[in-house]
Formats: structure tokens, sequence, C-alpha cells
């Protein structure tokens, strides 16, 4: 006690110590009585943390927008950008005041966000909402909060230098970077966590465009091209109008734009020219999307540094924006000026190139690794093509009205409403955002007609979207493997050969694994609790540079655990979001019992299946379960499954390929060494292993003819 009063440093690291460790034992605890609660108190409790989260992110990205963008566009280059009406309605600087300035703030402002993103978080770079789309299928508590606050900053260097961007893609991912830390420090289930961050992403926008319905149903629609998370819909609306009442209260409730007068459906004719819309924004929205990527392909090429790569697009977008001002930060402001029909002396020729303009500004700023959204630039993008169409029709189409803002309204609708693939939700905040309610039935034709054509195209602007929810791995293999929510994850697990404790070093660590020969291990703190895992890969590395280097400094605690009372499936999940070959079994106060690898799943679903064979035993009442390796003289080697001519009464279920397991489809291709698990009735069960062998059977010509069923 004398020698830790005579030296407070030893004492400081003790009281921290102390204090992480409570806290961590509180968090589980509590984190273990939110796992025992049903879904209706579980989120009535979870979904307005995040939501106030999402407020509190929103409040402070705008504002952190609005400083970068006085500092380098007013003060640097003494231009205002024009803002809509629920940001003061500013007409913005008629002119530029030193025109010199213009690029020179871009490329500023995407140098730095270059440098930011790429030397402390790469995975920052690009538009949020895809990454956190693509943490909702893969791995729910794999956003850093690192990445967060990069993305904040480097969002605001971007934008507010006059690089072509949305700001919901930063505000999407603050919330959902929350959703997957709850994940994270409560040990949701993969499930809970998948809800988690989809709810922060629909909260989050809601939140900074005013639009908490549109919000709450993003939360459910954007993560599937054609398919909705019902289970993100009702969380979604609470933590939406959460996060709408904080951003709110900072900022005002009013609509982010003011249509002038107000829209009547009066005239079925009208229908034409809203389809006509239709058409446009399906088509310009796939030249979006495939200018945007097309963008980043390129950008990937470039022979040049990565973090030199926004500059070089920062560049080229100053240098257009000195020609069309409209391609500058957000673009809100001149939507805005198009609502109100204050573009109306601009040059027909000048409407007509702002779509096409806003596309290649967007592209050039965001797909060269700037840091940004899509989704405003794609409402912008929206707003120029019904203005121009209107500008178009106005002069000898009188029903068209003297008033553009329907088109402008709709045109945001159906563009991004179709290449976004979350139609529904992309219309709902649009009208919260305009406050034009009235327009959704007409608008509905120009959606539709849109979204059908981005469908036909197969394509979308957020490409981490799966097509369903039955398109996950997790899904597959669970269909495949009905039994596996028989079984718990108790009960097959194995005993951890290797369990590190973070006050190791590196070369420690890497030593115990070598010496285990295992890929990898847990880490526990010193009183036991759970942290995460390591790998001998990253440890070779560190222990190159620095073998003294503290493990705790190491430790990956974004990887997935699986509590031991789940359920078989559930670990199936857990298992394939932590990299398909091992995952941590933890009990309810985080402590470690075991390992789930995917050996003792096959055992464990094969066990299952001795036991309960009659409930699948659709193939015949005798029917077997078979497991065959995959020989080299096999005729199935190197051809799909479906033209492979299998035995009859017979159903492929698994393929274990190292230390993947695969679903088998009609397009699997199997190769040699592969192990198969099937199902076989007793008469073909013989001739199916023969034919995975490779050894010829006299009965297997007069098996193949009768056809083969597959899962």
């Amino acid at each position: 006690m004398a020698e830790m009063r005579k030296d407070p440093v030893r004492r400081w690291r003790i009281e921290q110590t102390f204090a992480r460790a409570t806290w961590r034992r509180v968090v589980g605890a509590f984190g273990a009585q939110v796992n025992a609660l049903s879904y209706l108190p579980k989120w009535l409790l979870l979904a307005p943390l995040i939501g106030v989260i999402a407020g509190i992110g929103a409040a402070l990205f705008y504002e952190a927008l609005r400083f970068s963008t006085h500092l380098f566009l007013g003060l640097l280059a003494g231009y205002h950008v024009p803002t809509p009406a629920g940001e003061g309605n500013a007409a913005g600087s008629a002119h530029y005041a030193r025109p010199w300035a213009i690029p020179l703030a871009v490329v500023l402002g995407a140098l730095a966000s270059g440098l930011l993103v790429f030397t402390w978080a790469p995975e920052a770079e690009g538009h949020g909402t895809d990454a956190a789309i693509d943490a909702v299928h893969h791995n729910p508590r794999g956003i850093r909060l690192r990445a967060v606050v990069v993305k904040i900053v480097a969002s605001a260097f971007t934008i507010g230098s006059g690089g072509s961007g949305g700001r919901e893609g930063p505000t999407a991912q603050i919330s959902a970077g929350f959703g997957s830390l709850l994940a994270r420090i409560l040990d949701l289930s993969p499930e809970d966590g998948r809800v988690a961050v989809s709810v922060g992403i629909g909260s989050g926008i809601g939140a900074i465009f005013s639009a908490p319905l549109g919000g709450a149903v993003l939360a459910a629609d954007i993560v599937y091209r054609d398919d909705f998370e019902f289970e993100a819909l009702l969380p979604g609306v609470l933590a939406s109008i959460i996060a709408y009442a904080i951003f709110g209260a900072a900022f005002g409730y009013q609509s982010l734009f003011a249509v002038p007068g107000g829209y009547r459906f009066h005239e079925p004719i009208q229908l034409i020219w809203f389809a006509l819309i239709g058409l446009l924004a399906g088509g310009l929205g796939l030249l979006y999307s495939k200018s945007f990527y097309g963008i980043v392909r390129l950008s990937h090429r470039l022979p040049i540094s990565r973090k030199l790569r926004p500059a070089l697009g920062g560049l080229l977008v100053g240098l257009t924006a000195l020609g069309l001002p409209e391609v500058l930060g957000t673009g809100y402001g001149w939507v805005q000026k198009g609502l109100a029909n204050d573009l109306l002396h601009t040059p027909l020729i000048v409407v007509l190139a702002l779509p096409f303009a806003r596309i290649v500004a967007t592209a050039l700023s965001i797909g060269t690794g700037g840091s940004g959204g899509v989704f405003g630039p794609g409402m912008v993008i929206g707003a120029f093509t019904g203005l121009a169409l209107w500008r178009v029709l106005e002069p000898f189409a009188p029903d068209v009205g003297r008033n553009p803002a329907p088109f402008v309204i709709v045109g945001m609708m159906a563009v991004f409403g179709g290449i976004s693939r979350a139609p529904i939700a992309i219309m709902l905040m649009v009208a919260q955002m305009t406050g034009s309610i009235a327009l959704l039935g007409p608008a509905m034709v120009a959606v539709a007609i849109s979204w059908f054509i981005v469908k036909h195209a197969d394509d979308t602007m957020y490409r981490s979207q799966l097509r369903t929810r039955s398109d996950t791995a997790a899904t597959r293999l669970q269909v495949g493997l009905p039994l596996l929510a028989m079984i718990d994850v108790a009960s097959v697990m194995s005993r951890p050969v290797v369990v590190l404790h973070d006050s190791e070093t590196a070369h420690e660590a890497l030593r115990s694994l070598e010496e285990a020969g295992v890929p990898g291990a847990p880490v526990t703190d010193a009183q036991g609790i759970y942290l995460g895992t390591v790998d001998v890969d990253d440890l070779a590395s560190a222990n190159e540079r620095d073998p003294h280097l503290a493990l705790s400094t190491l430790v990956d605690v974004t990887t997935a655990s699986v509590s031991s009372d789940a359920t078989l499936d559930v670990g199936l999940e857990a298992l394939l979001q932590a990299g398909g070959r091992w995952v941590t079994v933890t009990d309810g106060k985080r402590r470690i019992v075991g390992i789930l690898a995917v050996s003792n799943l096959v055992r464990g679903w094969r066990g299952a299946l001795d036991t309960n064979i009659k409930q699948i035993s659709r193939i015949s009442p005798h029917a077997v379960a078979v497991e065959q390796r995959v020989g080299s003289n096999s005729a199935i080697v190197g051809r799909p499954i479906r033209s492979a001519e299998l035995p009859a009464e017979c159903v492929l279920i698994t393929v274990q390929r190292g230390d993947q397991l695969l679903f088998v489809s009609g397009s699997t291709i199997l190769v040699e060494g592969d192990v198969v698990t099937a199902l076989a009735s007793s008469g073909s069960a013989k001739a199916l292993r023969e034919l995975l062998q490779g050894t010829p059977n006299r009965q297997l010509d007069e098996l193949r003819h009768q056809g083969s069923q597959l899962i």
C-alpha cells in the first residue's frame, strides 16, 4: 500500500483496471437481464437508447457540417450556399467572390478527408449507409467506434468544402455504430444485433432529415433489395421519433423544404406526366449507380496513393462548380429554389445538365474515397430531373401547371426510391421532408415504374443489400438443417484449447497458439470476463513489430460470440459472423465456457438426425444419414449438382470444404476432398456413396434416371 502511494502511476493503472472490471461485470449482468426478456420489453428498453444516440449524433454532425461549410466555402472562398426553408431559406451568394478559391477549397477538404480516413479508419471510406448495411448482414458487432468518429469528421470535411455528398451516411453510421456497440457489450444474439444496427440506420437518417416515419420504415426496408426486416419496424418507430424529438429540440421541428401553395390531384391525365417521370427516374437511377461504381473501380486502379485520390476527385468537382455551383455541398438549397420556381430564368440547357452534373460530382466526391452519403445526392438528382422535365413540358402542355413543385417532389421520390430498392421508405421520407402527403397517391405511379426498371436491371445503389432474408448464409443453412433449433449449444461445444489473458504480451500469446496448433483463441481479463479474440496472423505481425506489445491492444472486440443456452441455429449464425471456423461460447456472466466449431455443429446435427430421423423422413421411412468424402475419380466433381444425375430418393444437405460449411444448391460444384452430408433412402445410400467416392456401381445407372431431390 505504501508503494502504491509513492507510485501514483501504478495506483492510477490499478484503479483503471478495477474500474474496467467493475464496468464489465455491471454491463454483463445488465446484458444477461436484457437477453432474458421477450421481444417487446427488450426493444422498449433498447430502442430508446438507440434513438437518443441517433438524435444527439445527428445534431453533432449537423453542427460539424455547418462549421466546416462556413470555414471552407464561407471564409476561404467567400461563397455562401443557398439553404432550404427548414435551415433558414438563405438565397446564397449570387456569384463567386473569389472563383480561384472554389477548387482550392474542395481540394483541401477532400485531401483532409482522405488523409484522415486512410490513416485511421479505412472502413469510413465512401458512403456510410452501405457499410452499415454490410454490418447488418455479416457482423452486427463489427462497427468500430473509431470508424464512427472518423466518419463524422471526414464527412464534414468532404461535404463542407463543397464535395457532393449527403449527410445521412455519417449520421446513419453514428447510430448504427451505437447499435453495434450495444450488440457487443450486451452480448445480443445475432438476430437482435441485426435489428439494433438496422434501427440505428433508420433512426439516424430520419432525424437528420426531420422525417421520423420515413426513417422508421427505412430501418426495415433498406437492408434487402426485395424483402423487409419486419422485426426492425416497431423498434425503428420508437427510436426514430425519439431521435427526431432530440434533433428538433435543437434545430426546430419544421420540414426541411417548404412547398409554395399546395397540390391536389384532380386530373387523371396528370398520371401520364408522373409515369414519364418514373421512366426518366429509372434510367437516371441506373446511370447514377453505374457511374458511381464505375468511378470507384477506376479510382482503385489509379497509380497514386489512396490518400490522395479524393483530392483528385475534389479538384474536378471544384472546376465543374465554376460553371455549375449547383454541384457544391448537399444541394438542398438548390432543391428549395426549384420548388419555389426560383430557377425559372436559368437557361434550359443548364437545367437539363444539372442531373448529370450532380451524378458526376457525387461519383467524383465519394467514389474516389471521400466520405459522405449517396442518399441525399440521389434525391437532389431526382429533384433536378423533375424540374428539367417540367421545364421541357410547360410551354406546350398546360395541364402540367405553373408550379414545378409536384414534378420536383415526385422526381426526388422516384430516382432514389427506385435505385435504393427502398421505394416505400423513400416516398414517406420525401413526403415528410416536403410536407406533401397529398402527392403520395400519384407519386406511386412514378416510383413503381422507376422501381420496376431498376429491378429488371438488377441494380442497386447499396451493393451490400441482400436480395431477401433467405439469402443469408445462416438462413440457407438453417433451412437445410432444420433440427439445429432443437439442439443446445452447450450440448455440442468443446473445451477451449487455449484461453489467453489480456496481460500477456504478443510474443507469449503467439507462442501459446503455435504450441497448441490452433488458429486463434479467446481473450479474458484478470477476472475471467470475455473480451474478444486474437488470431495467429495478427499476433505474428504484431510480434514482428514489438514482441512486448500488450495483448489487450490486439484483441478484436467485434468478434461474435454465442451464449451457452442458445440453440444451435443461433450458434450457426454467430459462427458465420465470426468467420466460419469457430466462435467463443460464454455464459450469462460473459465467462468463457467453450468453443463452437463447424465440427461440433455437424456432430450435433447428425446426433439429432439419428434421434429424430422419423421427423424428416419424407424421402423414405427408412432414410439414413450419409457422410462421404468426394474422391478424385467421382463423376460428380466439377459439375453443378443439378446436372449430376444423383440417385433417386436422396437429399444433399451440406458440404464441408476445409473450414467452410456450405449449403447445397443446384449450382453447387463439388471438388475433390469435399465432405458431403446427405439424407438418402436405404436403397440409394450405397449408390450415393459410391458416386461421391468414385467407385463404379452397376445399380447406379438404374437409379440415376429416377432423378434427385434437392433442398
